[in-house]
């Protein structure tokens, strides 16, 4: 039983690994984890029962497929990412919080409050519903500068809020199906383009298409810029890649799980998902990525500490001056 579970299993963790080839095996690939855990069960009972060349290639199948997850995200029992600047350099750090504050959070005041604890210099917002929108107009007077995006009968809308102001001559924009949101934000002096992006669930709903159309928005993002959102799609994932693609942008390593179902306790948060994903472009240099406290919904909060690296300057080109030195006659 333990070897044909082996065996079954195997499947949809080959088929998670193409993804590039059609989105249905890349919903495979979210699980990849969880599969090969059960993999590594499944070859602990084969050892036990003697079979040990099937329970080897199961236990080493399964160690193989986490290995391709480390890269991108920060394993349980390696600690939070975190990326220190050099001691000598003195650039301001700035703070991001994301957050996918759940359409019909029962809690709203949770995350309220966590925000005036934290006090980010820009939020970016998943998931506002209308009860949200009435919300965040508590927030107006810490976070003047804002952009709420609008779909009517939907729930999965974004939000940009910010302490800072927005870059002069700029207007922040939205996507026609309000999943989408970008804004030039003025960070000392430097214009960083802060965006939002709220996917849907993977294949066979419409997270490949929606991509497809987000693809244009992605591929305007200016040359320094910061993406932050519920992708609905873990790191490793073919869909992440195809954002990431779109946009010239860098993948910023997964703090772990951010997604658990509401109908499990939050101990079980290390068998969640790590679907909420920060991207980087340009002179935006992510520093660390960590989740934060439960805040009422079903994905963790997300804060990011970044910096952005000082601007290249242009050595003036060489002049060369020609002197008409007349060498003055004698008299």
């Amino acid at each position: 039983m333990a070897l044909a579970t082996a065996a079954a299993l195997s499947l949809p963790l080959i088929a998670g690994f193409f993804g590039k080839a059609h989105p249905a095996f890349d919903s495979f690939s979210h699980f990849r984890i969880h599969l090969a855990a059960m993999m590594a069960g499944c070859a602990v009972v084969l050892l036990a029962c003697s079979l040990v060349k099937e329970g080897a290639v199961a236990l080493a199948f399964a160690a193989a497929a986490v290995a391709t997850t480390s890269a991108s995200m920060s394993l349980p029992w390696l600690g939070q990412v975190h990326a220190a600047l050099p001691a000598k350099d003195q650039r301001a750090v700035y703070r991001l919080l994301h957050m996918n504050v759940r359409f019909d959070n029962p809690e709203p005041g949770k995350i309220l409050s966590l925000i005036g604890r934290v006090q980010p210099d820009v939020i970016t917002l998943n998931e506002v519903s209308m009860m949200w929108a009435e919300k965040l107009d508590l927030l107006s007077a810490a976070y003047p500068h804002r952009i709420v995006c609008s779909f009517p009968g939907r729930y999965w809308q974004v939000a940009i809020l910010s302490r800072r102001p927005f870059v002069a001559n700029t207007e922040p924009e939205c996507d026609e199906r309000g999943a989408f949101a970008v804004a030039a934000v003025d960070f000392g002096g430097r214009q960083v383009e802060v965006a939002t992006l709220h996917l849907g669930w993977p294949w066979p709903y419409e997270q490949s298409w929606q991509i497809d159309n987000v693809a244009p928005h992605l591929a305007r993002l200016g040359a320094t810029a910061l993406l932050a959102g519920d992708m609905n799609a873990t790191p490793w994932s073919a869909a992440v890649s195809r954002v990431a693609q779109a946009g010239g942008l860098t993948l910023a390593p997964s703090p772990g799980a951010t997604w658990l179902s509401r109908r499990l306790p939050d101990g079980f948060r290390s068998f969640g998902l790590p679907i909420d994903q920060v991207f980087s472009k340009g002179d935006v240099q992510v520093d660390s990525v960590r989740t934060l406290e439960d805040s009422g919904s079903d994905h963790r909060p997300v804060l990011v500490e970044f910096s952005i690296r000082p601007a290249e300057r242009t050595p003036p080109e060489p002049v060369t001056v020609f002197l008409d030195r007349e060498t003055p006659e004698k008299g």
